[in-house]
């Protein structure tokens, strides 16, 4: 006994898939299996054990559960004699429905309507008529196109058009469809095997079976709506370029998609590079990136009761694809695109975000690396970046770590904000981001003939967090309220800055500031504190509701106003009026978005059509992508032993006391990089709004497009081919104290030509943008530029 569970526990260490063995008989004539998972939801595994034994009419003689210190939970089931044949469906349909949450499909295949793997299968196709389905309207596109030269009212159409579908198409109703078609579904998780599970079957037979199965829904399914969601989810097996589904060990199902679906559905305003789908027991979520080197990072998305998790669920994918499109913005200065990742817990496991994280990186590893049972048509190499997000931060060495033993050969880079332990550049250490912010803070003040120490600034996100902290230790000017997790402190005449920076330092939330230090008028308000009157004498009944809400309040107003946190969506055009006073003159003068999405778009034309000078994220807050870009190129260029020596910062102290010379070097190159790149956006920007007089944030966005589209077009010439100018090119863009450590030469050597390419391209389309200005980008003047 001693030995099958020593046996089956070195087997499962290091893994993330349950691991089941079945030993030779015991002595009672018992068949011994032993299934061994990461401790989690223990009784709906036992759970789900019963239920797949009856449903398969297997006796068990004796149950056994054993749960271990280093997190592993064994099961033991003692079946009565049975063929193998059986004990392998149940082991099948435990692996696979241990996949998949639990929902309103279970009774399909507890009852034998729907197998193990019809069902898991199913589950993950709701997902993708949710997020995917559209139908087509001609009032919708006439008026899409009346509005395609009014930003605010095109973006205001398309918030109505998802809602619409939300309702048409929702989860219920797919279920509904699915349970009353299920001879259909049956047929088409036939086709998604015969294409995917490996069998031989030819391109043009598995083409013809579909058309059939097309054929049969549009004559045999009852009313326009299940139609619909039946050729929904055939397209989700037309479009699979990858999936991990019909691997023997996995932790979370996977699926690659050739987004080209997405063309001219009306979802999306331009369709991105790649897209990916993941559904794990505890969670599911999405990977969205424009470009073929892209990167950006992976958010963890809780919900604090059932009404905010239906809000997160509607919404997941829009959000995630509009985090990855405003990182394409951002990323427009170095090689990588933008990409970003989201993974939504279910109700039930809001406390396992770390395992959901485990198994969200693991089942995309599959589809990176060579895996058995993979189904892969991509033909070509994929390289994948993944960064630090809400809730993520603690968890990139742990990835990178992983990635090592899966055998991914980029694993150095496969991550950024690792700890500078493993070669990573924090940017909260080193205040990546929030340079970038403040360079174009300075800049207003610069236009305006400013000094910064007689300026008033409100501040959303505290000293307890990366960007509030740094722009709190970078700045100089009179901070008049800060509005965190914990409360809102607020003084007329500046808080102190001394306890200020002492909070920033030791990174505590804004509730620790000392009330002994605030000044006639200010206060600090709890959120757990209630009933709480001011100076002025209003009354606060609800401190959680007035720090959610005081970025609106008539006391939050200065010269400058830049979010560094807080959630996206904050001031929408529900409630931008709140942000002037009662003559309708702007409480702000300046806007410096640190925080991603904090505005919308509509709010911040709003804000500019009444003079406000505004940067809106994609341009203020690139700092820390320029870093974890460098952090990437070092990884890429350097072999395991000069990585180890150069970029690994010994000891186990945070933050370390020292650091290897050519570590600190590379950091200072980073940070003087990100000041000159916003130095030259904001620049830009500024004479181009001077020249136009269109709004700045609109102008981001050109800026982004133009500097993009003339990447691309480069990437796709014939420049790369010269050798001579690409070695130039890339000898200009390459940090220096790289070349001076390894020489250009072996950087080319190591550092993958795709990735080389994306270096030429994003430095001479940047570089040329921020020297000739938008509207100079033709192609003469860029001849006269190389």
């Amino acid at each position: 006994m001693r030995a099958r569970y020593q046996e089956i526990i070195s087997a499962s260490v290091g893994k993330l898939s349950p691991v089941f063995q079945v030993f030779p008989k015991y002595r009672d004539g018992t068949i011994p299996i032993m299934m061994c998972f990461k401790r989690g939801d223990g009784a709906s595994q036992l759970a789900r054990l019963t239920e797949l034994l009856k449903y398969n009419q297997l006796h068990a003689k004796r149950k056994f559960v054993e749960c271990f210190s280093n997190g592993l939970v064994v099961y033991s089931v003692y079946l009565t004699p049975c063929p193998q044949e059986r004990i392998d469906n149940l082991l099948n349909q435990m692996s696979l429905t241990g996949l998949v949450p639990r929902g309103d499909l279970t009774p399909l295949w507890l009852t034998g309507k729907l197998s193990a793997d019809e069902y898991a299968r199913a589950s993950s196709a709701v997902n993708f008529v949710y997020y995917f389905t559209q139908q087509k309207s001609e009032e919708f596109e006439a008026l899409a196109e009346a509005f395609k030269s009014d930003a605010l009212n095109l973006g205001r159409l398309k918030a109505l058009q998802t809602k619409l579908k939300r309702e048409a198409v929702n989860r219920k109703r797919i279920v509904e469809a699915v349970i009353n078609n299920t001879e259909i579904v049956r047929e088409i998780y036939a086709l998604f095997h015969a294409k995917c599970a490996g069998k031989g079957q030819s391109a043009e037979a598995t083409q013809a079976q579909k058309q059939a199965l097309l054929a049969k829904i549009l004559k045999s399914v009852n009313n326009e709506r299940d139609t619909l969601i039946m050729a929904s989810m055939l397209a989700f097996v037309d479009n699979i370029v990858k999936t991990n589904f019909f691997a023997p060990q996995k932790s979370a199902l996977s699926f690659r998609l050739n987004p080209q679906f997405l063309q001219g559905t009306g979802l999306v305003p331009v369709v991105p590079f790649g897209l990916f789908m993941v559904m794990g027991y505890e969670f599911h979520g999405f990977h969205v990136r424009f470009d073929d080197i892209a990167r950006g990072g992976i958010r963890m998305i809780r919900s604090a009761n059932d009404q905010i998790y239906t809000s997160n669920f509607e919404t997941v994918f829009q959000a995630n694809y509009g985090l990855a499109h405003t990182q394409q913005k951002k990323n427009k200065d170095i090689p990588e695109g933008g990409s970003k990742g989201t993974i939504l817990l279910n109700p039930a496991n809001q406390n396992n975000a770390e395992l959901a994280f485990q198994k969200y990186i693991a089942s995309m590893l599959d589809l990176l690396v060579e895996k058995p049972g993979v189904f892969n048509s991509y033909g070509k190499e994929e390289i994948l970046f993944f960064g630090p997000d809400e809730g993520t931060a603690d968890y990139m060495r742990w990835a990178a770590e992983y990635a090592k033993t899966r055998g991914y050969k980029y694993w150095k880079s496969v991550t950024t904000g690792k700890p500078p332990a493993i070669g990573g550049i924090p940017h909260d250490l080193f205040g990546m981001t929030t340079r970038s912010v403040h360079q174009m803070v300075l800049g207003c003040l610069e236009k305006a003939g400013l000094k910064e120490e007689n300026v008033t600034k409100f501040q959303t996100g505290g000293p307890d967090g990366d960007l509030g902290s740094n722009e709190i230790l970078l700045s100089k000017d009179k901070t008049v309220a800060i509005v965190d997790g914990s409360g809102v402190a607020y003084d007329p005449k500046g808080l102190d800055r001394e306890e200020l920076t002492r909070l920033a330092k030791s990174r505590q939330m804004i509730g620790n500031f000392s009330k002994s230090k605030l000044g006639p008028g200010g206060f600090l308000v709890l959120i757990s504190e209630k009933d709480v009157r001011l100076p002025n004498g209003e009354v606060v009944e609800n401190g959680r509701t007035f720090r959610d809400t005081f970025h609106l309040h008539p006391l939050a107003q200065a010269d400058f106003f830049v979010p560094c946190g807080g959630r996206p969506e904050a001031v929408n055009l529900s409630n931008v009026d709140k942000l002037f006073d009662e003559r309708g003159k702007p409480k702000f003068k300046y806007v410096v978005e640190g925080a991603n999405l904090f505005l919308t778009q509509d709010a911040r034309m709003v804000l500019e059509k009444a003079g406000v000078v505004l940067y809106k994220d994609a341009s203020a807050n690139k700092g820390g992508v320029t870093s974890s870009s460098m952090e990437v190129l070092a990884a890429l260029a350097m072999d395991d032993a000069e990585f180890q020596k150069h970029m690994m910062v010994p000891g186990t102290e945070y933050p370390p006391k020292s650091y290897p010379p050519f570590y600190k070097k590379y950091v200072e190159e980073i940070q003087s990089k990100i000041v000159h790149n916003a130095a030259l956006e904001f620049e830009c920007i500024w004479q181009e709004h001077e020249r136009s007089a269109k709004p700045r944030c609109l102008l981001t966005d050109e800026v982004s497009e133009k500097i993009n589209q003339l990447n691309h077009s480069i990437q796709r010439s014939a420049l790369w081919d010269n050798v001579a100018l690409r070695k130039r090119v890339l000898a200009d863009a390459i940090p220096k104290s790289l070349q001076e450590l390894l020489g250009l030469d072996k950087i080319m050597e190591r550092v993958p030509p795709m990735y080389q390419k994306a270096i030429f391209g994003a430095f001479l389309a940047s570089t040329f943008v921020y020297k000739n200005g938008i509207s100079a980008g033709n192609e003469f003047k860029f001849f006269e530029f190389m």
